[in-house]
């Protein structure tokens, strides 16, 4: 086994991983503006195609953009493109033109339809989209955990099995992930993902999760300024080191239950130092 010290002298202590965990979403307000640019351009559809169709028949032309919204954006956008829909369909499409006034009947009957299935639409669209999303994230996971035991089961470098291991927390939880070693008095990022940023108050509560054995939580008293989330990792070299996640500058908020993941994450970390055959 050679010494821990000795064994990270080759390697940068900050490691980056130039990947992203996944593409930025768009802000809000953008959703909330192509879910309009979506219903006008459905509008403009249908005034192309009004003289083929009577007025109810042109409403299913207003389907569309709720069913792109919900798919893209989720519930907001989708259901706003509901309500701008029957607005536009009522003010271009029904008597008297160019006025939220109806006075037709079938027209109401027809306005009324669209905002029924536009709903339904939408819900339907945003289960398929979150079902989509869990399975997608499920299968980050399984593939961030398996490249991690490759590392493992192919005995590569201590180096190399924890910046594959700050890397899995970085895909998995989509937040700057690193792994803290104390050497000396001094704590060092032997490994990084996701541009982590290491602060004094971050090595503090480095620090105070490695004393303690305890986790600790970014944020949080007594460690107030600190942005990663640390647990305590027990290797059988007697290795100090924690595993961090910065939730504060996550791309999706902090899960309820980390410490599974965190758990199968630790045992590889583990594992990079016991003693080798």
């Amino acid at each position: 086994m050679t010494d821990l010290s000795d064994s990270f002298e080759e390697y940068p202590a900050r490691i980056r991983d130039p990947r992203p965990a996944a593409p930025p979403s768009l802000p809000l307000i953008a959703q909330y503006g192509l879910a309009l640019v979506f219903v006008a351009l459905a509008t403009g559809l249908a005034f192309l195609v009004q003289h083929l169709m009577s007025a109810p028949n042109v409403t299913l032309i207003y389907v569309l953009p709720v069913i792109i919204s919900a798919t893209l954006f989720g519930w907001g956008p989708s259901l706003l493109a509901v309500a701008a829909g029957v607005i536009a369909f009522d003010f271009f499409f029904t008597e008297p033109y160019y006025s939220l006034r109806m006075t037709n009947p079938p027209e109401i009957w027809a306005a009324a339809l669209l905002f029924v299935i536009a709903s339904i639409v939408t819900f339907v669209a945003e289960q398929s989209r979150r079902r989509a999303m869990e399975a997608r994230e499920a299968a980050e996971q399984a593939q961030a955990l398996q490249a991690l035991a490759h590392m493992v089961i192919e005995g590569r470098s201590q180096s190399q099995i924890l910046q594959a291991a700050a890397t899995a927390l970085h895909r998995i939880f989509r937040a700057p992930a690193a792994i803290l070693m104390q050497r000396e008095n001094r704590f060092e990022a032997v490994a990084t993902a996701g541009s982590a940023q290491i602060t004094e108050a971050d090595r503090e509560a480095a620090r105070g999760a490695l004393s303690s054995r305890e986790n600790t939580r970014g944020d949080t008293y007594p460690y107030v300024g600190a942005y990663f989330d640390f647990w305590p990792i027990s290797t059988p070299a007697g290795c100090n080191c924690v595993l961090g996640v910065d939730f504060l500058h996550a791309a999706r908020e902090r899960p309820q239950s980390p410490e599974q993941i965190i758990e199968v994450i630790a045992a590889s970390v583990a594992a990079a130092f016991a003693p080798r055959s």
